[in-house]
């Protein structure tokens, strides 16, 4: 049996390395060769100037300037948040930023960028070499060092709204329960990562953010209100019904034009306003 075995393999190799040759010489497979031989290409060099805004808490005689950084942009990522992480790693390493998730989730890189508020790590690096990048933290806060903003106020004013489920009488059994309509209405205010681009935005909080709660706040306010599962709607805009919370809105829509997740907070505001005209 072993035999019969051996010679079959016998067979089948001798078949092999007759079918390779072709015309009394062994086929050389030419690509191999070709690749042996190549050389891989490298990326030219694309040096890109960012100006970033510094300011260092332990040195407070200091005025803030803007630090320039050159970097290889076919060296790093495509965002700017790539590009900072960059510098931070390689170059300066007291560049003091905030960021957690890198996939605009989380709201933690929130800055203004070349004159706009949005996240780092949703901001494409301009591939014009010839334009350099400016970085500033949100505008009108107070900065706890370099790019990050003191968001104190901001969550203080967040949690005065009560941002969660109020309800006196639950189901006897199971959950609350809501119809496809009803779910709806919540689109559009539940996505809201509170990265405070929205309301740092907004000239009336500039001017009144220690009284007016500013377009991110108003929203996840509305964002309760609108929740068929929430009983505490008349109260909830009871704490609104003042000249300050809310009425400083002027629909300016900035706050709708930078939002980096898309979302509307101008029409939220609105639909607030209308609910207390309508009582």
């Amino acid at each position: 049996m072993q035999s019969v075995i051996k010679s079959s393999t016998l067979a089948r190799a001798r078949a092999f390395r007759t079918a390779q040759n072709v015309g009394g010489g062994v086929r050389s497979f030419a690509s191999s060769a070709r690749r042996s031989q190549a050389v891989p290409t490298e990326k030219p060099v694309l040096m890109k100037e960012f100006k970033i805004y510094r300011w260092n808490p332990d040195e407070p005689a200091k005025k803030p300037t803007l630090q320039s950084y050159t970097i290889d942009l076919n060296q790093t990522g495509p965002m700017i948040l790539d590009a900072l992480i960059k510098i931070k790693n390689e170059i300066d390493p007291t560049l003091t930023f905030r960021r957690s998730c890198r996939e605009g989730i989380c709201g933690s890189c929130a800055m203004n960028i070349d004159g706009q508020n949005t996240l780092a790590c949703l901001c494409r690096t301009d591939r014009n070499v010839g334009k350099d990048a400016k970085v500033y933290p949100l505008p009108h806060m107070y900065i706890v060092k370099d790019l990050v903003p003191d968001l104190t106020l901001f969550y203080k004013q967040y949690k005065s709204i009560q941002p969660y489920l109020q309800n006196d009488n639950p189901p006897a059994s199971g959950e609350f329960l809501q119809s496809q309509e009803e779910r709806k209405k919540l689109d559009g205010l539940y996505e809201c990562i509170l990265c405070a681009c929205c309301s740092t935005s907004c000239p009336s909080y500039w001017w009144n953010q220690d009284e007016y709660l500013g377009p991110a706040t108003l929203m996840q306010a509305y964002r309760w209100i609108a929740d068929s599962r929430d009983s505490y709607g008349a109260e909830r805009k009871e704490k609104l019904q003042n000249e300050m919370s809310m009425y400083r809105c002027h629909t300016i829509f900035n706050c709708s034009r930078t939002c980096p997740k898309g979302l509307n907070p101008a029409a939220a505001i609105a639909k607030i306003k209308l609910e207390l005209a309508a009582e």
